[in-house]
């Protein structure tokens, strides 16, 4: 494993990274509305017609119903009051995931979100097993302890390219570690806290509702992506969602 990572050098530690490509171009249906997304391997995002009801109400201001905006959200990267909030969906053990967050994210996060335009908010689910399950609540036990974003860097760090992330409890207790999570008694404790459980399975539920059936999925102002997609894709994307907002 690698050596701990910062919430503020996020973008340092993957910016000599190349640009993954590799992802086909197709058209869905989500929240609703018509949007463009490139679709991988496998994967294939549909939406109910009761999904896209519920899925598309806003708050007051625009923002779509999972949008948090929360100042103190350990889950989010970027100025609360950002014009626009782009939504992840992530599973821990997705090997897309981690390709998005190791080669475009931190040339997202230096052109976007340090620039004040674009907020990240993060919501796990797990659709790969209860490994996924798993890592989901210790991902929420790391942000109990405002670690979250070293946590999820630390396992999408270390993701193979192809596959499932193998993510034992003594392997995620490793990362919490690694990380330096302060408490780990509490860390572990929120391991097996039927809570913690509870409120993973009813994000995937959520998601499920939304429509969002494969990961990593991107929702940006009105408009969502699906895809671990080259960096100048997401340029277009989230150009055209500040545009907007604007």
């Amino acid at each position: 494993m690698n050596s701990p990572v910062s919430r503020h050098t996020l973008e340092a530690k993957y910016r000599k990274s190349k640009i993954w490509n590799g992802v086909l171009v197709a058209v869905i249906a989500f929240l609703g509305i018509v949007v463009v997304a490139q679709m991988l391997p496998g994967q294939s995002p549909t939406t109910t017609p009761e999904a896209s009801d519920s899925a598309s109400s806003q708050q007051a201001g625009g923002d779509m119903e999972f949008v948090r905006r929360d100042d103190d959200d350990p889950k989010a990267i970027g100025d609360v009051d950002a014009p626009v909030v782009m939504t992840e969906w992530i599973d821990l053990r997705c090997p897309f995931c981690a390709s998005f967050a190791r080669e475009s994210l931190p040339q997202l996060i230096e052109e976007y979100v340090d620039t004040g335009q674009v907020r990240i908010e993060y919501t796990d689910v797990a659709y790969f097993g209860e490994q996924s399950e798993d890592a989901s609540v210790a991902a929420q036990a790391a942000a109990n302890q405002d670690k979250y974003i070293d946590y999820i860097t630390a396992i999408f760090d270390d993701a193979p390219e192809n596959g499932h992330a193998d993510l034992t409890r003594d392997i995620l207790i490793d990362y919490a570690e690694q990380v330096d999570v302060p408490d780990m008694d509490a860390f572990t404790a929120d391991l097996d806290d039927p809570a913690i459980r509870e409120q993973a399975q009813a994000e995937t539920m959520n998601a499920q509702r939304l429509g969002v059936s494969a990961v990593p999925f991107f929702v940006a102002g009105d408009t969502a992506m699906s895809g671990a997609q080259p960096v100048d894709s997401f340029r277009d994307y989230l150009d055209d969602a500040v545009a907007k907002a604007e």
